[in-house]
């Protein structure tokens, strides 16, 4: 693998991409904050030590990397034959991504595939295991179709339908609202839907961070610049994978919508 293939961060080169006219006027000592904030120093050197690792074996030197550990809980109720859906909330943004996808990816013999931001298919060792979602960029169009093949291949699939990490709201931390794709895609696949739980919060900084700008009203999502931050925060920790039993795909009928059936699976989510 050659270096021009290897991505890294780079937050001159975002910075100059993005706002080109701009780039010039913004303060070093903002840029240097950005770096910081972002880690890049040491996640690109994370990345350039971890070069050849590719899928499951590149989620476990991420984890090793943050030195995460995880304690799975209802292994019993992961499914041995057939292809599932496996919905989870998303309390951090980092680790529990990684960490779901290696107990799953391990236990299916890294036959799992994520619905992610497509950014992250700029990481070559996370690419093959990524479904690009972007709603707004120029995969708009693909959209549905990746969605459908992802739906319609032979992976189990890996999702977070709030697509946000969870916010905290009226004192209590939990996500924003399911979307209802995995239920309408699911129904048509017939793929069982299995809950997942993972165990774990973000800094009271990140919260306060994301409700100051939701009443400003900033459009930008500020907090997620935080994400890589808040993973750093989230270094030597232990952190609980729970799997509930898988639902059936018949289970989601017309006794309610499909955002109905979802708000349902949140809730089930919730109480394991």
């Amino acid at each position: 693998m050659t270096d021009d293939s290897l991505f890294l961060i780079d937050v001159d080169k975002i910075l100059r991409a993005k706002i080109p006219g701009r780039y010039k006027y913004i303060p070093k000592f903002v840029i240097s904050y950005l770096k910081k904030i972002v880690h890049q120093d040491e996640i690109n050197v994370f990345l350039n030590e971890s070069r050849d690792k590719v899928g499951v074996d590149f989620l476990e030197a991420s984890l090793n990397f943050l030195d995460a550990k995880v304690e799975v809980k209802g292994k019993e109720n992961l499914p041995a034959g057939g292809l599932y859906t496996f919905v989870s909330n998303h309390p951090l943004g980092g680790q529990d991504g990684v960490a779901l996808g290696y107990v799953l990816g391990r236990h299916y013999n890294g036959k799992v595939k994520y619905l992610v931001n497509d950014l992250l298919m700029n990481l070559h060792g996370l690419a093959p295991l990524c479904i690009p979602i972007n709603k707004t960029g120029k995969q708009s169009k693909d959209f549905p179709r990746m969605v459908e093949e992802g739906f319609r291949s032979d992976d189990q699939l890996i999702m977070f339908p709030a697509g946000l990490c969870s916010r905290r709201q009226n004192g209590v931390i939990r996500d924003l609202e399911w979307k209802k794709t995995f239920i309408v895609k699911s129904v048509q696949t017939r793929r069982d839907v299995v809950p997942v739980h993972f165990g774990g919060r973000n800094s009271d900084f990140f919260y306060n961070l994301a409700n100051v700008c939701k009443a400003l009203g900033v459009k930008f999502n500020v907090a997620m610049l935080f994400l890589a931050d808040e993973m750093f925060k989230n270094r030597h920790k232990t952190f609980t994978v729970t799997f509930g039993k898988p639902i059936p795909w018949q289970t989601f009928d017309k006794s309610r919508t499909p955002a109905q059936w979802a708000e349902y699976v949140k809730d089930i989510v919730y109480k394991l």
